[in-house]
């Protein structure tokens, strides 16, 4: 049974969204801000947290922003009254994996914690599908509508990362970081120059798409 973690300050929508969750059969607990989220992980294992964004104390961006720090790479689902661009932007860069405004349809929620659960169990079987395309990290191999591609290693972690969280905006930096190293040698321009090569490898592709993010970086989302 998974185990999902509620940081939100309005007593009310805590208990509204603990109450749809444990009906569809998952384990709840809420806390009413990120430090006592970040208190609480400490002491007890999540699969998923749903977290707001205004919250006293600690914000849902600073929570998300200090849990990414330590390499935890849970599945955050952030809920919020805003729905500027900037916002979004600053959510996703923050880590945050996917993103719904206020009102929330909580039956939408119940289907997006699904979908972010089970993208988490695909990556951790290291083998990522996304419609027809399927992602096999131990041969660095990309099938799709019957051809199969055999990946340099840094195009394939790299596919393989934006894939692995469609629609969230990546800087070049954090995907230098991430797939080269820290202190790599290397530039931000060997990621214009891989994104590149995918583009063209994959420009027929009816799965997905690679998107540039102007003046921010690239996501991959779902066509």
């Amino acid at each position: 049974m998974h185990k999902i973690l509620i940081a939100e300050d309005n007593c009310e929508l805590r208990q509204l969204f603990s109450h749809v969750l444990i009906k569809n059969g998952y384990t709840v607990k809420g806390v009413s801000n990120g430090k006592e989220a970040l208190d609480d992980m400490d002491n007890c294992y999540y699969d998923l947290i749903i977290s707001d964004i205004m919250m006293p104390v600690m914000d849902g961006y600073e929570f998300v922003r200090q849990l990414r720090s330590t390499g935890n790479s849970i599945p955050v689902l952030m809920i919020t009254a805003k729905d500027a661009f900037d916002d979004m932007r600053v959510g996703f860069l923050s880590g945050t994996d996917d993103y719904m405004v206020k009102p929330v349809n909580v039956n939408e929620m119940v289907l997006r914690v699904g979908a972010l659960l089970r993208r988490a169990q695909m990556i951790n079987d290291r083998r990522q599908v996304i419609g027809n395309t399927v992602l096999d990290c131990d041969s660095l191999t990309v099938s799709s509508s019957g051809e199969s591609f055999i990946l340099p290693q840094k195009e394939f972690m790299l596919l393989y990362k934006m894939l692995s969280y469609p629609g969230r905006i990546f800087t070049r930096q954090q995907l230098m970081d991430e797939i080269w190293g820290y202190g790599s040698d290397s530039d931000t321009h060997t990621i214009e120059v891989h994104i590149g090569r995918l583009r063209e490898r994959f420009r027929n592709n009816k799965d997905f798409e690679i998107v540039t993010m102007r003046g921010v970086g690239y996501k991959a989302v779902k066509k």
